[in-house]
């Protein structure tokens, strides 16, 4: 089974709510006040979602920040984990009865 593609949450910014809502990345710049190379880079994923922008993305779109941080984390965890996966997979779990 193939494994699926790690998305990260700028695409999703730019498929579900940009593209959806017919709203430019120009224009989510100006009314959320940040730079437009913040969303830009948002955008190409090589920026990540941080807390300041959460806040502005969930005011602007009536979500909350922790679906955005959310988006983050999900993303931030399985890029580490397909990066990692050999050292990951040679950690032993703590056995608290052999303590």
């Amino acid at each position: 089974m193939s494994r699926l593609k790690n998305i990260h949450p700028g695409e999703i910014l730019k498929e579900e709510f940009l593209n959806e809502l017919n709203i430019s990345a120009y224009r989510l710049a100006l009314d959320i006040a940040i730079p437009k190379t913040r969303i830009s880079q948002i955008i190409k994923g090589k920026r990540a979602i941080t807390a300041d922008t959460a806040l502005r993305l969930s005011k602007y779109f009536g979500n909350t920040p922790r679906f955005w941080l959310g988006l983050q984390d999900d993303y931030d965890l399985e890029q580490e984990l397909l990066a990692n996966a050999k050292e990951l997979n040679e950690i032993k779990q703590f056995n608290v009865s052999a303590a």
